[in-house]
């Protein structure tokens, strides 16, 4: 294994940020093909990484993170070079051996594959190694199933983990090859544990997925309500630790969990913003992506996600201060398209790209930033969600993106028609409104396009 960081003294890896959980060590394979690694692993001279490839420490920082986030002590972490997969270990014997060595000597209990393993793989290396093995997977799951806090969370978790988790049911206890007799003179061998534990799992997941069914309907009832009072939905994505929830707190004043680690919230949150002009919309911060996203927590969190399918304003938040930035962008856009968002369809989505954590550059690197917004292709705004640089910006692009999509009419109603009136602030946006000399009141006002026909057949608009 290539260690991460190494000890001049003894030539071993250094002990990586403790957490305070069990003993684990954190293993990134990295796929790269003979004809492209020279000595030790290293890439080939001449052989040139893609702008929006992930680099090999950018991976292990964030595999060790992971670990971390569920309090397991990182002693140590490092890269293993993988020319070919192996069906039996993933890895080359040879590693598993040198693993063996360093799994034992540090009495490490937990070991992090940051990859998918088979369940045949899973097994192999844990009885190679004496160790509980973890591969990215169950690591995310793991993950999810800790800042779950609802219980539409709950349900959506432990759907993905059952999911996972009957992909694993191989013959590694003997106990799982026990047979159970059948009844009456008929009844043959039975079925064996595996199979009970395997219907058994079945049948929690279709008791889970009629819950989430319910959940779905009661967001669809959610929504519909909020379709009668005009206000727009916009929702925040972002790759896991890009200032979701710290932006969300700044805008509306809120007070969700944020802080530097992956994942630290999970459950969707709305609140209601005023825009600089009066206009109310509704915030919606969502759970954050990561690489490699198990594609069954996409499916379990759907519900959730729904409500950024079903967003005015999208607002793609990107920490521009990470060396991998653009793959985590590309990594956030293949879940949105996962999803049916198109994210290079500006004009139908309203994307906004918020470049977030500008505070850690300097005068000179934030210019930099700005001119490169001004030339991208699609909105990007940049701010800080920590000293709300660059906020008023964001609020007004918003604004702008909202008011292109709502109609614009102009009305003269009776004085005496204060129901009128009432309904008129209550079912659109009023953005001027005056009192004439013969008593009439003249007012200018914004809806989307149902409110305006509505509008229109109303008072004859």
């Amino acid at each position: 294994m290539e260690p991460r960081r190494f000890d001049k003294r003894s030539d071993r890896p250094q002990l990586a940020k403790s957490g305070g959980g069990a003993r684990a060590i954190v293993v990134e394979p990295i796929r790269r093909a003979r004809s492209q690694t020279g000595s030790a692993g290293l890439p080939a001279q001449g052989v040139t990484r893609s702008p929006a490839a992930r680099s090999s420490e950018a991976k292990l920082d964030e595999a060790v993170g992971l670990a971390q986030a569920i309090d397991l002590s990182v002693v140590a972490a490092g890269i293993v070079p993988v020319a070919d997969i192996r069906p039996s270990t993933y890895i080359g014997k040879g590693k598993v051996e040198e693993l063996a060595g360093l799994i034992k000597s540090d009495e490490v209990g937990i070991v992090v594959m940051d990859c998918a393993l088979s369940p045949v793989q899973q097994r192999n290396l844990e009885q190679a190694w004496g160790a509980k093995v973890v591969d990215r997977t169950g690591l995310i799951l793991e993950i999810f199933g800790r800042r779950a806090q609802t219980r539409e969370g709950a349900l959506q978790v432990e759907h993905a983990h059952l999911t996972y988790q009957k992909s694993r049911l191989v013959r590694s206890w003997t106990h799982l090859e026990r047979q159970r007799g059948g009844f009456g003179f008929l009844g043959g061998p039975g079925e064996s544990q595996l199979e009970t534990d395997r219907r058994l799992i079945e049948e929690r997941i279709a008791r889970i997925e009629d819950e989430l069914e319910k959940v779905k309907r009661t967001r669809e009832l959610h929504r519909q309500s909020r379709r009668r009072v005009p206000y727009p939905i916009v929702a925040l994505v972002g790759y896991t630790n890009a200032g979701k929830s710290t932006l969300f707190n700044r805008l509306t004043r809120a007070r969700v969990l944020s802080a530097d680690m992956l994942f630290a919230t999970l459950d969707p949150t709305m609140r209601a913003l005023d825009l600089p002009h009066g206009a109310r919309i509704i915030l919606s911060d969502t759970v954050g992506f990561i690489s490699d996203l198990p594609t069954t927590l996409v499916a379990a969190f759907r519900a959730t996600l729904e409500e950024v399918i079903a967003a005015d304003v999208i607002l793609h938040v990107r920490d521009v201060s990470h060396e991998d930035s653009d793959a985590q962008s590309q990594d956030v856009e293949a879940v949105l398209r996962q999803l049916g968002i198109e994210p290079i369809d500006v004009g139908r989505r309203q994307l906004i790209e918020v470049w977030n954590k500008i505070d850690r550059f300097d005068a000179a690197g934030r210019e930099r930033l700005a001119n490169l917004a001004e030339r991208a292709g699609r909105p990007a705004v940049p701010v800080s969600a920590l000293t709300g640089e660059g906020l008023d910006r964001l609020m007004g692009e918003i604004e702008d993106r909202i008011a292109a999509t709502r109609i614009v009419l102009d009305l003269v109603l009776d004085g005496t028609d204060g129901a009128g009136i009432s309904w008129l602030h209550r079912n659109t946006e009023v953005l001027a409104k005056a009192v004439r000399d013969d008593g009439s009141v003249a007012m200018t006002v914004r809806a989307d396009q149902t409110k305006a026909a509505t509008v229109r057949t109303r008072f004859g608009a």
